[in-house]
């Protein structure tokens, strides 16, 4: 795809990964609307990305979770940009603790933002890919989606959700033109660890968000007649 002017949405855009993925597109050219649930920090980057690219960069506070938001969010995109190009599925959380000591409201919340906001999102933008037979969505799943995690159940359980979403999506939607990519990111640097409270050694070792956003823009750079399905990227010496 030919990312120049593609209009491109990024969601939990404003820091960790969603921010280097927004960074990554803006330095391609890519037209870009982007949402995260607090609005003070999608003011701060949108003026900062516009200052940077050259060219102004839009967004919204949105929760993905919340079905009227996402609503509110896609009919904002298109009146501002037009039908979308590429859809990035970023915004994630994750609560750390034993099973046993767990709340509902943290699993609740763990589900609600990976696997349902990734949903919600997909749904609102696919029919404008889908009736013009082109399109990519991408979906930051985890390697925890694919390996037992000890204290993070309810996380490694919602990007297992992720993954399988992404297959059915992708074996639903590539024969009308529309490309799905699950990115399977191992342990990153970013603020995400602090606040799931689940701890990070050896940082220096580990991913960098710019690794992932490096992975995203290669998987959107192949030629329409080719796609990746899936794709870890781990550190080399976690």
């Amino acid at each position: 795809m030919d990312l120049d002017n593609a209009i491109c949405v990024v969601t939990g855009a404003t820091e960790g990964i969603g921010r280097a993925i927004a960074e990554s597109l803006a330095n391609r050219g890519a037209r870009l609307a982007l949402c995260a649930r607090t609005g003070a920090k999608v003011t701060t980057i949108l003026q900062q990305l516009t200052e940077e690219a050259g060219f102004t960069v839009v967004g919204q506070a949105c929760d993905v979770a919340d079905e009227a938001d996402v609503t509110r969010f896609a009919a904002f995109v298109r009146d501002s940009l037009g039908p979308v190009d590429v859809l990035v599925n970023n915004a994630g959380l994750g609560h750390r603790g034993p099973v046993v000591e767990m709340s509902t409201a943290a699993f609740d919340e763990t589900f609600a933002v990976n696997v349902r906001g990734t949903f919600l999102m997909t749904r609102a933008f696919l029919p404008e890919m889908l009736a013009r037979g082109r399109g990519h969505v991408v979906n930051i799943a985890s390697l925890a989606g694919r390996n037992p995690v000890p204290n993070a159940a309810a996380y490694s359980a919602a990007k297992h959700a992720v993954l399988g979403f992404s297959k059915s999506l992708f074996a639903e939607v590539r024969h009308r033109g529309v490309r799905v990519t699950a990115i399977c990111p191992g342990s990153v640097a970013t603020p995400f660890f602090e606040k799931s409270g689940m701890g990070l050694e050896h940082p220096d070792r580990k991913l960098q968000p710019e690794d992932v956003a490096t992975t995203v823009i290669a998987a959107l750079d192949l030629p329409d007649r080719a796609l990746v399905s899936e794709l870890d990227v781990r550190p080399t010496n976690p």
